[in-house]
């Protein structure tokens, strides 16, 4: 008997079962890889950063003479940067493994099914030595299903069993750089992909459906991180008819009209959908929709003694995001198994969200068209990065990078903050505790940055609003 069965290893279930492990609790962790980590670790956020940062490396030694720095004859080994990349990946899946064997955690591998509220069938992989291969249902007092999500392919002729097309998973495991490469959707994953492709001399052409990149970004950021991403090319506003063998992508202009592009590989970055069949959700009962499994504020599920977190929720596709709906969960899975936790809820509020590359994005809180869809009067600041003496010593006047601050007009209570440019990424969590904080434009004026910094252009923000 366990006290808590998790269902898949991904940044939800891995931190949970560390947290429940931590606790004392008797934890079996399941997932379908031989690896833990999830889709974040093996295949998404680790080895495309481990890439990307490859590529920033190559295009910043081009770039280096104008910092005093000569680096002739640069090149870059496409098979190393993969090495580097699956090197990555093996430390880190080999350290969440250390950690959860540290904790007393046991992990199968294998396919898990939920029987009862109280029961798992594991099938299709390993069991316990002393356990009966012909029986291998578990007891548990409580269960985490943390299944992730997958790669949305959608159906556009040409699209199925084309060998030129591929998901985020495909191409990242590609030999060869494609020397025209095509990538459907304009999301986080697209422009990261974008971003790496471009860097090192593929001429990339990204289709979106929508009018702008990102559809999260604040309208006022998106058409200056698109222009940053050099060597881009953008068909916003455009849909996709079909795909051939040969890698013609044909689609169709917002004008209405027909044009094509020509590409010797497609990336399918459309999106991504909760993991949701096979795990026996519609014979215990468990509430679904189209995004995902429905959960209430602490995690728990339409069945009690089932809790869910992470992408599988439909809630947010961030590992962050999952990670805190795994902690929210454990505390009320401590909760329910009769040890006292501080009651606690999971809210997206203050949820950052960051684009990485060459340049970065990153926001915070609201936009200024959310503001306005909500009827919320705001007051705002835009500055340049180039106020920043960091930004401008580690990059150059003329580098792309903005910020953005946006507050409530009427408490001046800090509501968002958006970023283009260095290190959006290191100091956009510091501007959602403040919003978490519901810090005002006064108090913030308060606070002493660090200088130089690229951060404490939210102090210099605040000072003109």
């Amino acid at each position: 008997m366990y006290d808590v069965i998790i269902i898949g290893a991904g940044p939800a279930g891995y931190i949970a079962a560390e947290r429940l492990g931590a606790a004392g609790k008797k934890v079996l962790l399941v997932d379908t890889r031989q690896t833990l980590g999830g889709t974040c670790l093996n295949v998404g956020c680790i080895p495309t950063k481990s890439l990307l940062n490859s590529a920033k490396l190559y295009a910043h030694a081009k770039d280096s003479a104008r910092f005093g720095v000569v680096a002739d004859n640069v090149s870059f080994d496409w098979q190393a940067m993969q090495k580097w990349k699956d090197d990555t990946v093996r430390r880190l899946c080999a350290g969440v493994a250390a950690t959860e064997k540290k904790l007393g955690v046991e992990v199968l591998q294998g396919h898990a099914e939920i029987v009862s509220p109280t029961k798992i069938r594991i099938a299709g992989g390993e069991v316990p030595s002393d356990t009966d291969p012909a029986n291998t249902v578990f007891e548990t007092k409580a269960i985490l299903i943390c299944s992730g999500s997958e790669p949305v392919i959608p159906n556009i002729p040409g699209v199925q069993d084309n060998p030129l097309v591929v998901d985020s998973t495909g191409l990242l495991s590609i030999t060869a750089l494609p020397k025209r490469l095509a990538i459907i959707g304009g999301g986080v994953i697209g422009i990261e992909f974008a971003g790496l492709f471009s860097s090192l001399g593929t001429e990339v052409t990204v289709i979106e459906m929508m009018d702008e990149i990102i559809p999260n970004m604040d309208r006022e950021l998106s058409p200056l991180f698109r222009r940053a991403l050099k060597g881009v090319n953008f068909r916003l506003g455009c849909t996709v008819k079909a795909i051939d063998t040969v890698g013609v992508v044909s689609y169709t202009t917002k004008d209405g009209k027909d044009e094509t592009t020509d590409a010797d590989l497609v990336l399918m970055a459309v999106g991504r959908r909760p993991v949701l069949q096979g795990l026996g959700l519609e014979a215990v009962g468990i509430k679904t929709t189209n995004k995902g499994i429905t959960v209430n504020e602490t995690m728990q599920t339409s069945v009690p003694g089932i809790w869910a977190a992470g992408d599988v929720t439909g809630l947010m596709q961030l590992a962050h995001a999952a990670y805190r709906q795994a902690e929210v969960a454990v505390e009320d899975i401590l909760n329910y198994l009769g040890r006292g936790e501080v009651p606690n809820t999971y809210h997206q509020n203050a949820l950052p969200w960051v684009v990485y590359g060459l340049t970065e994005a990153a926001g915070v809180g609201i936009t200024e068209q959310e503001a306005e869809a909500k009827g919320i009067s705001i007051i705002k600041k835009t500055i340049p990065m180039a106020f920043s003496g960091r930004f401008v010593a580690e990059n150059g006047i003329a580098s792309p990078g903005v910020l953005k601050v946006i507050a409530d007009a009427a408490t001046r209570r800090l509501l968002g903050v958006h970023a283009v440019g260095s290190y959006a990424s290191e100091f956009i969590w510091g501007a959602g505790a403040l919003i978490e904080e519901q810090a005002s434009i006064e108090a913030i004026r308060k606070l002493i940055f660090p200088h130089p910094t690229v951060c404490e252009l939210i102090r210099e923000a605040v000072w003109e609003m």
